[in-house]
């Protein structure tokens, strides 16, 4: 069992942190502050440290070298990403921004705790990448590009992404949600020339139209209000490595515009500034819309997209890789396996049926969680296609933060709002509809027990527009 030390300050956070690691089935240990670490543990000994960065005291980033090797990933607010970003020059593995969501953190960790063990291994146990022919090396069994399947469109996708890797082209994927348009970003920069420079990862939806400009390209003093000081934007902090902005059809165009001289001229200028200055990134942008179609209706400047169209690469749906769900499928159910201490768990005849002919909506996130909750619920070593919970009418509505129904009838109970006779879907429009032009996108997503990022995924799936800054209540 992997035994995990989280330093955090903020005792709540702390314990919120250690309940849901050990949940699923990691070691814990926990401390204060750099100098508790070292009191109470030999910090070399763990498999992994998680560590807010600021800290009373030293910050976090002095972990790093009392690790000795051992990865450190670093906890950070949105307004201490350039902070993080040179955690990372300083030997961090990662770094991840609070508040984030459960499955954020469990997915950072299984890759970080992963890839150590990879590392550990690979002397011995690296395999010749021509053994086995062109499918093996394209189904990723040497681990180079990271993505599983092995149908016509992938192999096609693996081809291309082993040609645009080593250039400096500009990239667009497109591809519905949850089909892994970032695994496709994290591969075309790590068989880059950039691999050891910052990955730099951007939800465009997921801040709030007013920030977007200042979080991207920085700001000074005084530009607006609240800017007590200069900041470097996620343009610069990406100088030297990758850049990658998904769902960029939600990029205001003002913005747009900003990022449309990056392409051009390779310099930013920050929010208040007169002065440019030259950033050398590469740019990889992806979307789940149209961008085309939005270019023609003024939604997205048209110039934009022709500099993100250099290079344009189709992730296909989950429903139109044929056998490779069901690879992917033991591959989630062998990791939840290995996390929940539940060995020897498979699927029966007819939950692999199921899941070779659900039409998967939610595409590979949808199955990751469906087979989450049949691990948890599974009491007998064969999994049924009930326990996937597919067959049901709402099940598109039921992953990521909708696994369970919990958080809806949190938001129902605050609202005082009959639900008895609504769907998932139902509540969620309803309440979404009746308390939007009063609250923020936050309070919204606070109330459902969701994430910013969830919200709007819904908003996309169910056809509610987000509301533009400038409403009442803001972004």
């Amino acid at each position: 069992m992997p035994h995990i030390l989280i330093v955090e300050d903020e005792t709540i956070i702390r314990s919120a942190l250690r309940r849901l690691l050990e949940r699923n089935q990691y070691q814990v240990s926990e401390a204060g502050s750099v100098q508790e670490a070292q009191e109470r543990y030999s910090i070399p000994g763990f498999d992994l440290i998680v560590s807010d960065l600021r800290l009373p005291g030293a910050p976090g980033t002095e972990l790093i070298k009392l690790a000795q090797g051992t990865p450190v990933l670093i906890m950070t607010s949105y307004a201490s990403l350039r902070s993080a970003v040179d955690s990372m020059k300083m030997g961090a593995v990662d770094y991840i921004a609070k508040p984030f969501d459960h499955d954020e953190m469990l997915q950072a960790v299984a890759r970080i705790l992963k890839e150590r063990q990879e590392a550990k291994s690979a002397p011995s146990e690296r395999p010749s990448t021509s053994r086995g022919g062109d499918k093996a090396a394209a189904s990723n069994a040497d681990g180079e590009i990271g993505i599983i399947g092995s149908c016509p469109p992938m192999l096609e996708l693996y081809s291309k992404i082993r040609k645009v890797s080593p250039t400096d082209s500009t990239v667009l994927i497109q591809g519905e949600s949850g089909t892994g348009k970032e695994l496709v970003a994290r591969a075309l920069h790590n068989l880059s020339r950039r691999a050891k420079a910052p990955l730099i990862s951007v939800n465009c939806a997921a801040i709030p139209e007013t920030l977007i400009e200042s979080e991207l390209f920085g700001h000074e003093k005084g530009a607006f209000t609240g800017a007590t000081a200069g900041r470097a934007g996620l343009v610069e902090a990406a100088d030297g490595g990758t850049l990658f902005l998904d769902e960029i059809g939600e990029l205001p165009l003002e913005a747009q515009a900003r990022l449309l001289r990056v392409l051009q001229e390779g310099e930013i200028r920050r929010v208040g500034s007169v002065q440019s200055q030259k950033v050398d990134v590469r740019l990889i942008a992806a979307t789940h819309r149209d961008l085309k179609t939005l270019a023609k209706t003024g939604q997205f400047r048209e110039d934009l997209y022709y500099r993100l169209h250099v290079i344009s690469l189709k992730l296909p749906a989950l429903r139109e890789r044929g056998n490779d769900v069901l690879e992917i499928a033991r591959s989630f159910l062998a990791r939840q396996c290995a996390q929940m201490g539940r060995e020897g768990l498979r699927f029966a005849t007819d939950a692999e049926q199921a899941i070779r002919h659900y039409s998967w909506p939610g595409n590979v996130r949808e199955l990751e969680n469906a087979i989450e909750r049949a691990v948890i619920l599974c009491e007998s070593p064969d999994i049924s296609a009930d326990l996937l919970g597919i067959d049901i009418e709402l099940d598109d509505l039921e992953d990521e933060d909708f696994n369970e129904a919990a958080p809806l009838a949190q938001a129902n109970n605050t609202a005082h709002e009959p639900t008895e006779d609504l769907s998932l879907e139902d509540y969620f429009q309803h309440f979404v509809l009746e308390h939007q032009d009063h609250m923020t996108e936050t309070e919204l997503a606070r109330k459902l027990g969701i994430s910013r990022k969830c919200l709007w995924e819904r908003r996309q799936r169910l056809g509610i527009p987000r509301r533009k800054s400038g409403a009442a209540a803001g972004p």
